[in-house]
């Protein structure tokens, strides 16, 4: 990868570890939802007059938005202000990849390999150890609505799969365009029949922070973020790009410690450690075992 594109991907990492803390900031002021239906609107408008809809059938495109976007982050924001901390809240998030491929051996029919099944087991082994933990900075409800905001991430993944199938170009700013606008109205309904008082207030008398955090999660983590990845991806492969996102938990708890001062307990680390360690099982196992067998082979030969 060249040096250019390797400082764009750890730019982009490390804008989505600290947009976590970004959000809790934002949480202060504006209600859960009423901050979904800001990042929303404010990703679809005026966008999806000059960025074409991905060639796709519109009911993948409304299924994307539902689930990766107003279920995960409706799910990622209600969590996040009922009890969880940002740094925890980015480790457990990438459970996705975990219930990307559940969900793919269930709809897809695809065969788990052994790494990842022995990834998934120490990942999980690490929520159980914040489970362990509640109390303070997490609650049960918190922990739970991240788990859901994860299996989201991961339901979204499998009709993103699908949408790449059918369509011979990937569009995926537009996808993120019209996926948000496909959002918008699902989360606005809810906000409506949940929290109407908020909806409205959340919005008089922002202060700069509120402002600026909604700016942040809107055009760098979503719009900017989606588009230079969309385009590491299309000039490198998949196992070159993906293990950047190992680096999401750990400029969170980073961002969380300096911008928010939480703090960074024994067992935060022990959880980060069994998590992150099941991700790179997943994404490396298979790799350094046939590596393993190759050079047992070349020796015996």
């Amino acid at each position: 990868m060249r040096l250019r594109h390797l400082l764009l991907a750890l730019g982009i990492v490390f804008i989505w570890g600290v947009n976590f803390a970004i959000i809790k900031l934002g949480l202060r002021q504006v209600s859960p939802l009423a901050l979904g239906v800001a990042r929303f609107a404010l990703a679809a408008f005026p966008w999806v007059f000059f960025i074409p809809r991905p060639k796709v059938p519109l009911r993948l495109i409304a299924l994307y938005g539902l689930l990766i976007f107003a279920m995960q982050f409706g799910f990622l924001f209600t969590g996040m202000k009922l009890g969880m901390s940002a740094g925890l809240s980015s480790l457990i998030l990438q459970l996705q990849v975990f219930f990307t491929i559940g969900l793919s051996v269930i709809i897809l029919g695809e065969r788990p390999t052994v790494w990842q099944l022995a990834g998934a087991l120490l990942a999980f082994g690490g929520v159980g150890v914040v489970a362990l933990n509640v109390g303070g900075d997490v609650t049960t409800a918190g922990l739970a609505l991240l788990v859901l905001a994860a299996a989201s991430w991961g339901g979204g993944n499998i009709v993103s799969k699908r949408i790449s199938q059918l369509s011979a170009v990937p569009n995926v700013l537009g996808l993120v365009v019209w996926g948000s606008l496909f959002a918008l109205p699902i989360l606005l309904v809810v906000a409506l029949v949940l929290d109407p008082d908020h909806l409205v207030s959340s919005f008089s008398n922002l202060d700069w922070v509120s402002v600026g955090s909604i700016a942040y999660i809107v055009y760098l983590s979503t719009l900017l973020g989606f588009a230079v990845w969309a385009g590491l991806l299309g000039q490198y492969p998949v196992s070159t790009v993906a293990p950047f996102t190992l680096l999401v938990p750990v400029f969170g708890f980073l961002g969380s410690a300096v911008l928010l001062g939480e703090p960074l307990q024994g067992w935060k680390l022990v959880a980060s450690s069994l998590v992150i360690a099941g991700l790179c099982i997943n994404l490396f196992g298979a790799k350094l075992g046939t590596a393993r067998v190759s050079s047992k082979v070349q020796r015996t030969s």
